[in-house]
């Protein structure tokens, strides 16, 4: 156990974690300081594209291993499960009606690419490998979530849902960050290890820098979302949004010891499993549950669950993977 929090301790001392607590305290501090939000879109384009081209290279370099189908397969399930346990501990925990407690649910079974990006660079810190298809993986992640939300809802009788239509449809599948994620993961596996070597300079060399203004800019987003969000997070629904991270890193875990994947790989399953979509899923939430309030699910998945899986979640994930891995 000592082990454990000492790996945590040393991971959360690193310029990507502290890049977003300066955002958080100067957006406490009400600090005028800002990102303009063209360089933030510019800076999620680039990151998107770095991690899926990184991991298309890593597939072309290693091959195709039986594991792959099984792991898209996990995601899956992982995701489609995952909202049915949380709109259950929000049931019980919180006296919210089921519309929100659907929305909400939904965006614990999806994932947040940002906080996958920010787990690969802390593995990467630590000189942990992992595999590449995990980007795959994480795209496999954001559908399935929201079909649980809407079955939730249906189940109920509820009125609020407007269903799985043609429009709700587009706005999965070709949501821009998926898109370009997958797009980038298909580039680095057709040009391989070559193409990676005519581009290292701009893809590899500035990535973590860049991870830690984005971050900070994310701190901000965050920090001004817990302020203005007091009168939403009652005691129950702030207590969800650190507990269910931690519920469903066991379940990442449990599904990535099972498919016998590296150190590298269970980390990133818990931490896919663990994390909230604040991107996708809010979107589609606007289109498919369009009377749930936004304020809420969007408060509690940016303001709570992102600052505690960055702060907290990631370096403990990470440790307990080596622990239960031996890595």
């Amino acid at each position: 156990m000592e082990q454990l929090f000492a790996l945590a301790a040393d991971n959360l001392i690193s310029p990507i974690i502290l890049s977003f607590a300066l955002g958080v305290a100067a957006a406490l501090a009400r600090s005028d300081l800002s990102i303009p939000e063209a360089a933030a879109k510019a800076l999620s384009i680039y990151l998107l594209f770095a991690i899926g081209f990184k991991g298309g290279v890593s597939v072309a370099d290693h091959g195709i291993d039986g594991t792959l189908g099984l792991a898209l397969l996990a995601g899956v399930i992982l995701s489609a499960v995952l909202p049915l346990v949380a709109f259950g501990l929000l049931k019980s925990m919180t006296n919210l009606g089921r519309l929100d407690a659907a929305a909400v649910a939904a965006h614990y079974g999806s994932i947040s690419i940002v906080t996958f990006v920010a787990g690969t660079s802390v593995l990467e810190s630590q000189g942990i490998g992992a595999e590449g298809y995990m980007v795959a993986v994480a795209a496999a992640m954001e559908a399935p979530a929201i079909l649980s939300a809407l079955w939730l809802v249906a189940r109920g009788g509820g009125s609020g849902s407007k269903g799985m239509d043609g429009a709700l449809m587009r706005e999965i599948m070709l949501n821009g960050s998926i898109v370009l994620l997958v797009g980038a993961f298909f580039i680095g596996w057709a040009t391989g290890p070559a193409g990676l070597a005519e581009i290292s300079s701009f893809i590899v060399s500035p990535f973590k820098g860049v991870l830690c203004i984005f971050l900070l800019d994310m701190g901000l987003v965050a920090g001004r979302g817990l302020r203005q969000g007091g009168g939403i997070l009652r005691p129950g629904v702030l207590l969800f949004g650190v507990l269910m991270p931690l519920v469903g890193s066991v379940f990442g875990l449990t599904a990535g010891l099972l498919l016998g994947l590296s150190t590298g790989g269970v980390a990133l399953m818990m931490v896919l499993s663990a994390s909230a979509s604040y991107i996708a899923v809010p979107a589609a939430m606007r289109v498919a549950l369009p009377e749930a309030n936004p304020s809420l699910y969007l408060t509690l998945s940016l303001g709570v669950t992102f600052p505690f899986n960055l702060t907290i979640g990631l370096p403990l994930y990470v440790a307990v993977a080596q622990m239960m891995t031996g890595g």
